[in-house]
């Protein structure tokens, strides 16, 4: 992957095809410790020790379609590249989070990416689905909770057109405003 947004894209679907109602994606950089953490949280199905012993492998993945299953391992790797870490922690019926922690320094690291649109795409995509999006660089930052806009709403889908775009501006405006002039 070309960068850490499509890592997150992929790990929340994962999430949503284990049937997470909510799923809390944060995004924290700080350039004085010269780190970004991405935790990827759901209350899914989680994972038995089994399964979670053998998530980072390529070659291990419970869907039927195809035999290999690479998003989590190449997040993996993408953190560990920069001299950053990786973890996954998850319980069978409470969840799973993935934690990755990058140099945002390292040569290797690879630049975050539209975080916007994927998150645009995750909300208005899975109607089933409440995401909680924390996005903080430094001091500056924003929470976008779908449960909040439920509420507003009243039913309203968030694919409708109108909806869609606000949700996009909201994303893009704050990101925006958090990041200044720093480039992640």
């Amino acid at each position: 992957m070309t960068e850490l947004s499509l890592n997150v894209l992929d790990v929340a679907e994962n999430s949503v095809k284990a049937e997470a109602t909510l799923i809390e994606i944060s995004v924290c950089s700080d350039t004085a410790k010269d780190l970004m953490t991405i935790v990827i949280k759901d209350n899914g199905k989680g994972m038995d020790e089994e399964q979670l012993a053998r998530v980072c492998d390529p070659f291990f993945t419970t869907r039927t379609t195809r035999k290999v299953g690479l998003g989590v391992s190449f997040f993996k790797l993408a953190a560990e590249s920069t001299g950053g870490e990786f973890e996954i922690t998850s319980k069978k019926g409470v969840g799973t989070t993935v934690t990755a922690t990058f140099v945002i320094s390292s040569i290797d690291r690879m630049p975050l990416g539209d975080m916007t649109s994927t998150m645009h795409s995750l909300i208005t995509l899975n109607k089933d689905t409440d995401f909680v999006y924390s996005y903080k660089v430094n001091e500056r930052g924003f929470v976008l909770d779908t449960r909040e806009l439920r509420e507003i709403l009243e039913g309203v889908p968030f694919d409708v057109p109108d909806v869609s775009d606000y949700i996009k501006e909201y994303l893009s405006e704050n990101k925006k405003e958090t990041d200044g002039d720093i480039i992640l």
